[in-house]
């Protein structure tokens, strides 16, 4: 018996049934699908509903495209996409699109260049999601924080926090993604009153934030996956531990000539006055080496 014929016998709208039923804490094969969903949303994200649906049937799993597109807009995974011309007057354009400006940057100190970026983590019932800023020179993460929303209230905590510990002067470069919160008026006015200038990805190149993307892949690899978290509140404990004082002090990395983002930052040489990162653009014969 369908769904349909279940809720015209018993008198019930099929809204209210799905509601009552999202409320509820979710299955073990309910969880299972979530997780899958948001992984291959974000290996593929130039991937739309219709071809994550299909990826999941191959997976095994018994699912339409509707509940897999509503799934997607719940968990915020869709991006703003670049409208085919700007109308700066359009009152109803509510997000600008910023160009990216990090991949020409020549990186010479810290606070020249931050990178941003959100992730989710599964829990034993629960999906949480972690935003993360990290200074693009020294690797090191200077501002986090996790919520249970995807709201722009969640990236923006982790923005207040490594500008509370690294106090960025006027100049500073801040990339992300194309992501609604961080095109959000809240967000980017955050950034405009500290002097800082947009930079984003273009569409479908996840390389273009790979600093960010590595960090995830380290934290997941080396501390999310290595244990089995039950509460938010043991999450936070861990990660914020991982962070700080594993990440942060102690792990090496090879981008730095196997130090850490701190050993990294101690041995720099203070320079007499702080000044942006330069812009460094290829030249024709770099471009085109077999021309």
């Amino acid at each position: 018996m369908t769904i349909q014929r279940m809720c015209e016998l018993t008198g019930v709208s099929r809204a209210s049934f799905y509601r009552d039923w999202e409320q509820k804490a979710p299955d073990a094969a309910e969880m299972a699908l979530r997780d899958a969903i948001q992984r291959i949303a974000l290996t593929h994200r130039d991937h739309g509903y219709r071809r994550i649906t299909a990826l999941l049937q191959r997976a095994g799993f018994v699912v339409g495209e509707e509940k897999v597109r509503r799934r997607l807009q719940l968990d915020n995974l869709l991006a703003v996409r670049r409208r085919k011309f700007a109308v700066t007057t359009d009152s109803n354009h509510r997000f600008r699109v910023h160009p990216n400006l990090a991949e020409s940057l020549e990186l010479t100190a810290t606070n020249q260049l931050w990178v941003a970026d959100i992730t989710y983590i599964r829990l034993r019932r629960e999906f949480v999601f972690l935003a993360v800023v990290l200074d693009a020179f020294s690797r090191k993460a200077i501002g986090w924080e996790l919520g249970r929303s995807l709201e722009t209230k969640l990236p923006l905590a982790a923005l207040e926090a490594a500008l509370t510990s690294r106090h960025p002067q006027p100049g500073l470069v801040h990339h992300s993604d194309r992501g609604t919160q961080y095109a959000s008026s809240e967000y980017v006015k955050r950034l405009e009153v500290c002097g800082a200038h947009l930079s984003m990805s273009r569409p479908a190149r996840p390389w273009e934030n790979g600093k960010c993307e590595s960090f995830i892949k380290t934290l997941k690899r080396e501390e999310v996956d290595a244990r089995r978290y039950a509460t938010f509140a043991e999450l936070r404990d861990h990660v914020g531990e991982f962070i700080e004082q594993i990440y942060n002090q102690v792990r090496l990395h090879s981008a730095l000539r196997y130090r850490s983002p701190n050993e990294f930052e101690q041995e720099q040489i203070p320079e007499a006055k702080w000044s942006p990162a330069a812009l460094s653009f290829r030249r024709h014969e770099e471009i085109y080496p077999d021309a």
